[in-house]
């Protein structure tokens, strides 16, 4: 740009910096829509599926002692995201439609499979969680938005930590110790805060790097609301198992 820095052309660097910032505001707008929208399907189908009786029994089962289980296709809907990502993660070149599907298949999925939280917890305390998740998101997602800071390194650490959170879930299945799940969820809190100001500045980064492919930027679209929308449900979560109170 310095190469024509010189009399009247100084503006030019100025237009073509707005340009860019109200096209940067316009995917991450997009974005952000895709996760509310996202969230609002995911909370209808939770309610369905957690509230509804004949629903709930086709996805959960009550043993002789009352505990809680997956049917068949309880299993099929809680795991069938995870499978889904892992077949993605193997397809190199995605089309916009096909982002898409894929975004609100899963979306459709995990909210079928939260209404467990509705059967576990009494429905102010998740409302009242839910909103102290948005409000995080918000300033969490600001953060990664408008820091100067590299959080790449930060990024690497979590995507670690989160590893490491995934195998100690798993021993917490065996081990039965209160004070192991009390320390995932605190960590997972922390992970989860961490990676949504990480994945919204690595949004952010994608979309200078798409350079206005407009096809890679609705694929960046729908992803990118993927990964947010997982930050947003994980977190709320693990902050659900501190301030849900009484379970039924």
């Amino acid at each position: 740009m310095s190469d024509f820095d010189r009399g009247l052309t100084r503006q030019a660097p100025a237009t073509a910096d707005m340009a860019i910032d109200s096209g940067l505001r316009g995917f991450m707008l997009g974005v952000y829509n895709k996760v509310a929208l996202g969230l609002l399907l995911s909370a209808a189908l939770a309610y369905v599926t957690g509230t509804i009786p004949a629903v709930q029994q086709l996805l959960w089962r009550t043993d002789e002692l009352g505990r809680r289980g997956y049917t068949v296709l309880g299993m099929v809907v809680a795991f069938a995201p995870l499978a889904i990502l892992l077949v993605q993660g193997f397809v190199r070149k995605q089309s916009p439609q096909t982002a898409g599907i894929t975004y609100w298949v899963i979306v459709s999925l995990i909210g079928a499979s939260l209404g467990s939280v509705f059967m576990m917890y009494q429905d102010v305390a998740i409302f009242q969680t839910f909103l102290v998740t948005a409000a995080a998101f918000g300033g969490l997602s600001l953060v990664g938005y408008t820091t100067k800071r590299d959080l790449a390194p930060m990024g690497a650490f979590l995507i670690m930590g989160l590893i490491g959170l995934i195998v100690a879930m798993v021993a917490s299945l065996f081990l039965h110790s209160a004070m192991l799940v009390f320390a995932i969820n605190a960590i997972g809190v922390l992970i989860f805060a961490g990676l949504i100001a990480y994945d919204t500045q690595r949004l952010k980064m994608t979309y200078y790097q798409l350079g206005g492919d407009q096809a890679a930027m609705s694929v960046a679209t729908s992803y990118g609301a993927l990964s947010l929308y997982l930050d947003f449900i994980n977190l709320f979560r693990f902050l659900l198992f501190f301030m849900g109170g009484s379970r039924r």
